[in-house]
């Protein structure tokens, strides 16, 4: 068997089928989109070569601008919500609930196998007004107060779709952080413990410095998922009031599908990806340098 994997021949021979599987559903499109980006245009009114136009009409564009604004902002407080929410609950599981963490690991995590598109119809139905109004605005009522529209400013949809967010993936993040404490050493936490390290300061000194790895992990998932939310926003309110909680993927699919600029649709879809980079690498390398160290 060493033989054989030694051979760079063999190696090859076995990694090519899957390297241009690859490469042509990763690398080719990537690349494609980056061509397209110096472009102006569509394939009925042919292409254009324009340049760097396109990058300077995005930095000059205040609905492109937005929209990076709204992906920021949706990001950071989603990830923090669902990695703070979900590294609670896999504390619960792992030393509170223990063995009995079965059911609650799977009711909380449920969820996560719903179509996105249904949870989002299912929270415009929970908050509606009018005729068919939602509990949640009924609830409002009964405590004497006025029924709210929340799809109806920006405010309120961002608040609904940050719950809704929240409530589908915190399950995710909970058994993909459990799996995480689970490979803390037993001896370790019994050492602290007999130390007098208990509660928060078992936490703080003990659990969370072990599990760094798969926390970072969890925030560069989490990040990168969320920087590229569509589907949820587009059903809940699609993108509104106007065009105020329109994600990039949002703002990108309009302007390549439905006003047909491929060209300046693929310098958003560039801008994307740079974002997802730059929030990768801002987690990922001081991490880095302290395992180096």
């Amino acid at each position: 068997m060493s033989r054989v994997f030694g051979d760079r021949k063999t190696i090859l021979i076995l990694l090519l089928p899957t390297l241009s599987i690859y490469v042509m559903l990763k690398v080719v499109p990537v690349a494609w989109s980056l061509g397209l980006s110096f472009f102006q245009g569509n394939t009925l009114r042919g292409f254009e070569f324009v340049g760097l136009e396109n990058f300077r009409t995005f930095l000059s564009d205040d609905a492109a601008l937005n929209s990076v604004w709204v992906s920021v902002f949706f990001a950071v407080v989603v990830t923090v919500a669902q990695v703070t929410f979900g590294y609670l609950l896999a504390l619960l599981y792992v030393f509170v609930l223990r063995r009995g963490s079965a059911f609650v690991r799977t009711a909380v995590f449920f969820p996560m196998v719903l179509p996105t598109v249904a949870v989002a119809l299912l929270f415009k139905s929970l908050i509606a007004v009018g005729e068919n109004q939602g509990p949640v605005n009924d609830a409002i009522n009964a405590f004497g107060g006025e029924s709210v529209e929340f799809l109806a400013s920006t405010a309120g949809t961002m608040g609904v779709a940050i719950v809704m967010t929240l409530w589908t993936s915190m399950g995710f993040y909970a058994v993909l952080l459990y799996t995480g404490l689970l490979d803390i050493p037993e001896e370790v936490v019994e050492s602290a413990r007999m130390d007098g390290a208990t509660g928060p300061r078992l936490v703080g000194y003990i659990i969370i410095p072990l599990s760094m790895p798969i926390l970072l992990s969890s925030i560069i998932f989490s990040l990168n998922a969320t920087l590229k939310v569509f589907d949820s926003l587009l059903a809940l309110n699609s993108g509104g009031p106007g065009t105020t909680t329109a994600p990039l993927t949002l703002y990108m699919y309009r302007t390549a599908f439905e006003y047909a600029e491929y060209g300046y649709g693929s310098t958003i879809a560039l801008a994307l990806t740079l974002l997802c980079l730059v929030f990768t690498l801002v987690v990922f390398r001081p991490s880095s340098k302290r395992v180096e160290d």
